[in-house]
């Protein structure tokens, strides 16, 4: 079995390779302002994971033969291999790969301590070298140039001085007061979209503030600029969010840098931060783990989540748990046409897109196991008779064969039934900038009905119903003819040919379901969300290579007020 658990081992080693080559290509797409390739890059980088397991189990069948001729041997194999990876700085990874490729190998179904390793090597107390530490000797201005000066590129800095300056006076303005005694920064960018982001600590004498300074390189300036330094926990968690894309940040000892993250953002969870930083296998192994330790800790039970039933995937979560779960109808309700696999598509385009702060992470399981005794009657009723394709259910157990699971918003209807009115009102705003930062990364959510929109602890707006999503770039956005006569005018259904892919922005304020007050709102922000020249706009540019940057930041947050873009480009690619 030594020569299984090192060929396990040797395709650990490629993918770990070849993940840590393109996570280094970042550094290189920021300098060179290369954001397509960027793009291609994250999308090649999700995929390494599923090729490697399906490979290495290849040839581990060549190898051992049948699961059941391996059974009785996979104990040894398992020792070996973790003999193999026990010195290894990304150990919790390679522990999760051989669970891959044992789960593969044997179809298994819940968790089999006897074939997949269920330990997790505990995060340090401490971090080494993922950290550099600046202390303040003087001015905060001498020690924000410090910091500056020792992050270098291939591009050299716009004004080093003047962003040093700036920098400098939003820290005294935000912590002054406290007694700023040092800065912590892991020892390495944070690479994501058009910025790069140093993240650390603010330490101070009354205690430590959250740290992000995001540094740009677009094509409005010549050289490198700070955008934004944010200095508390909302802001930056928004940074780290579950509705933005994964960082590429190179670290040998991902647990050292997940450690560090922790004791930046201490409410995140540790499954959070390990899908911040691309790995989301790892990940999903924490978010399962901790899961089943929350399990035997509540008397909740799974039930539905608030909000208008789904007609295509059947949605709960226990009450006390911020993680939901959707399962896929066996039939989708009228007007529905799409088909499963359609759907799933629809999943894999948003796990491979631009999240834009907008579009909430969806993790894939297969063959997840619970106790029965943990659902609610009436999910068990629903389960049975409307999604047997994707779940078996025994007197004991329930087996979800595939389901997605997403972090719990507020369904934007529901909110708004409780919100007061400021409240309402910004939501509704943020409704709308949803629909236009989506725009900006080439995305049309197809619904527009608010019950397919979330709103996150943060008070931000998000989509999460996925079955209708579309690229802008492949939709035929059209005016509404004119009636010729009255008869076509009071017609029920259109009096002229609607195609596949066509879509009539001016019907988009019959999905809003507004009171007047909110409607108006809306409209005073957003009308140009219901103009076709809008739309056909953004697609050609979207066509011609156009890539928007869409922030994890407000606009007030930033450093510099940007040069004047087209008034245009200002409604479309705006700052979260």
């Amino acid at each position: 079995m030594v020569a299984a658990a090192q060929l396990i081992r040797e395709w650990f080693d490629r993918w770990a390779s070849e993940f840590r080559s393109l996570t280094a290509l970042a550094r290189v797409r920021f300098e060179q302002q290369q954001w397509h390739e960027a793009r291609h890059d994250s999308v090649e980088r999700l995929a390494l994971y599923e090729r490697s397991i399906s490979r290495a189990v290849l040839e581990l069948r060549d190898l051992l033969g049948s699961p059941r001729a391996a059974r009785p041997r996979w104990g040894t194999l398992r020792h070996a291999f973790r003999a193999e990876v026990a010195l290894r700085g990304d150990l919790e990874l390679a522990l999760t790969f051989f669970s891959s490729i044992a789960r593969r190998f044997f179809d298994t179904i819940g968790v089999d301590s006897e074939l997949e390793f269920l330990d997790a090597p505990p995060l340090p107390t401490g971090s080494r070298y993922v950290v550099r530490r600046f202390e303040r000797k003087g001015a905060t201005l001498t020690l924000v140039a410090e910091l500056l000066t020792s992050f270098r590129f291939a591009v050299a800095y716009e004004n080093l001085e003047r962003d040093s300056r700036l920098v400098a006076a939003e820290i005294d303005r935000e912590a002054g007061s406290l007694g700023i005694e040092a800065l912590e920064v892991a020892g390495t960018e944070f690479f994501r979209g058009k910025g790069a982001y140093l993240v650390g600590r603010l330490v101070t004498a009354a205690g430590a503030l959250p740290f992000v300074l995001v540094l740009l390189n677009d094509e409005a300036r010549k050289g490198i600029r700070a955008d934004a330094v944010l200095l508390n926990e909302d802001d930056v968690s928004i940074v780290f969010s579950y509705t933005r894309s994964y960082f590429f940040v190179e670290t040998e000892e991902p647990r050292e840098l997940v450690a560090f993250l922790q004791r930046v953002l201490p409410q995140k969870p540790v499954a959070d931060l390990y899908i911040a930083i691309g790995q989301h296998k790892r990940a999903k192994t924490e978010l399962y783990r901790s899961l089943l330790t929350h399990m035997d800790t509540t008397a909740d039970r799974f039930n539905f989540v608030p909000g208008a039933r789904g007609m295509v995937m059947i949605v709960f979560n226990m009450p006390s748990s911020e993680v939901v779960f959707k399962v896929f109808r066996d039939y989708f309700d009228y007007p529905k046409s799409i088909t499963r696999a359609e759907a799933m598509a629809k999943y894999q385009l948003v796990f491979e897109h631009d999240l834009a702060g907008r579009l909430v992470d969806a993790q894939e399981f297969t063959y997840l196991e619970f106790a029965r005794d943990k659902f609610s009657d009436e999910v068990l009723v629903e389960l049975d008779r409307n999604a047997r394709a994707s779940v078996d259910m025994t007197r004991d157990t329930v087996v979800l064969k595939h389901v997605y699971t997403e972090r719990r918003v507020t369904p934007l209807d529901v909110y708004l039934r409780m919100a007061d009115l400021d409240a309402a009102v910004s939501a509704v705003l943020d409704y709308g900038a949803t629909i236009r930062d989506l725009a900006a990364t080439n995305i049309f959510p197809g619904d527009l009905l608010l019950k397919n929109f979330g709103v996150t602890r943060h008070g931000r707006v998000v989509f999460y119903d996925y079955d209708e999503i579309q690229l802008v770039t492949d939709c035929n956005f059209r005016r509404m003819p004119s009636p010729r006569d009255v008869e076509e005018e009071f017609m029920s259904s259109p009096w002229f040919n609607v195609n596949d892919g066509d879509v009539f922005p001016e019907e988009f304020g019959l999905f809003l379901g507004l009171p007047s007050t909110l409607r108006e709102q809306f409209m005073n922000h957003y009308r140009y969300l219901l103009d076709v020249d809008f739309w056909n706009q953004m697609q050609r540019e979207l066509r011609a290579g156009a890539v928007f940057g869409v922030f994890p930041y407000r606009s007030d947050k930033r450093l510099l007020v940007p040069q004047a873009p087209p008034a245009s480009a200002n409604e479309r690619s705006p700052h979260a």
